[in-house]
């Protein structure tokens, strides 16, 4: 079994293709599965120009078993690192059932290959909303996990426990669950960065498309939250830093290092900042004004949640390294680059 193979559910997207790069440098063999769902071809072709090889790529459907078990019998890697999942909370608060079979039948797929082609490591893509609405602040992993705020936060909740009970009874298997925070920004060369399909979910793709003139104006939802400044409290996290926890998490197994057969880490900076903090800096780091109105408070969102790190930071070996303005200059000189490339 090639030890340095890795495959990548969903390494055409945002996230992925980040990690699919860092993973390359790092001398692992890539084969991503994507697709194109919630991302674009074009990030294949970015992630080939910044690291000069093109990964093995196959456009399937993780919830399609069969064309899954394709990928098991044809390529040769020890390990997996799962992103391919809906992220969109307040879709998935509005389309309840779609989230539920996508994100729950694709990870199910990929853990019973995993299991049947004997594949023994398993990085999955968790999330901070399994802390729901947090009592306590900055939440660490021994955090209770309240009810989620959403369906999108449920199935990572959900996909944790499976991860944990397989693991749990198979001994070959070994699971690292990485919870993280809010990821923005883009690779520093402005070739990869996150590419929303229509109206971006998340905040950051807003900020730079009104900026750009794309659109007309970004709203803030909620500033009632019983906050400094009313707006809601997020960890904020460099896209490349959290790519780099991902070959933390397998450079840990592959190596034989992992304590348990299944751990969990928070991956964050462990600094929260507020929406309008995060909107002046953008202005700040980019000279720009940007045109924003508060809106309604929006279904799913919490008050606030931000990472205590101490346990990546002193079990994987992992911190953030990269400062917010310099990745707000990062996401903008990617958006910068997509509307020149249209």
């Amino acid at each position: 079994m090639n030890k340095k193979g890795v495959l990548v559910t969903g390494g055409a997207g945002y996230i992925g293709s980040h990690t699919v790069v860092e993973l390359i440098g790092a001398g692992y063999e890539v084969v991503i599965v994507d697709n194109f769902s919630n991302s674009d071809a074009s990030s294949l072709d970015g992630i080939a120009k910044i690291t000069g090889t093109k990964p093995i790529f196959v456009e399937a459907d993780c919830c399609d078993k069969e064309a899954l078990r394709e990928v098991f019998e044809h390529y040769d890697f020890s390990s997996v690192i799962h992103f391919a999942a809906y992220k969109a909370v307040g879709e998935s608060v509005a389309e309840p059932a779609k989230y539920y079979r996508n994100n729950l039948l694709s990870f199910l797929n990929v853990v019973e290959l995993m299991k049947e082609y004997h594949r023994p490591n398993i990085v999955f893509s968790s999330s901070a909303t399994v802390y729901g609405d947090a009592e306590v602040l900055p939440v660490t992993e021994l955090t209770p996990r309240k009810p989620a705020t959403s369906p999108y936060g449920n199935t990572k909740q959900m996909a944790e426990d499976i991860l944990r009970d397989i693991v749990s009874a198979n001994n070959e298997l070994r699971g690292i669950a990485l919870r993280y925070f809010n990821p923005i920004g883009a690779h520093p060369s402005a070739l990869i960065g996150e590419l929303p399909r229509g109206v971006p979910n998340n905040l950051v793709p807003y900020i730079t498309q009104t900026a750009a003139g794309v659109r007309e104006c970004l709203s803030i939802f909620g500033d009632d939250y019983p906050t400094p400044d009313g707006s809601c409290l997020r960890d904020y996290i460099d896209i490349v830093d959290l790519a780099r926890a991902h070959v933390v998490a397998i450079n840990r197994m592959v190596e034989g290092k992992s304590e348990e057969c299944y751990e969990v880490f928070n991956i964050g900076t462990g600094s929260p900042v507020s929406v309008f903090e995060l909107v002046q800096g953008f202005e700040r780091a980019n000279n720009l004004k940007l045109n924003y109105k508060v809106a309604a408070r929006r279904a799913g969102d919490v008050t606030a949640v931000w990472a205590d790190t101490t346990r990546a930071n002193e079990i994987l070996g992992w911190c953030a390294e990269r400062n917010l303005e310099d990745t707000l200059r990062t996401a903008w000189a990617w958006e910068c680059n997509v509307r020149k490339e249209k």
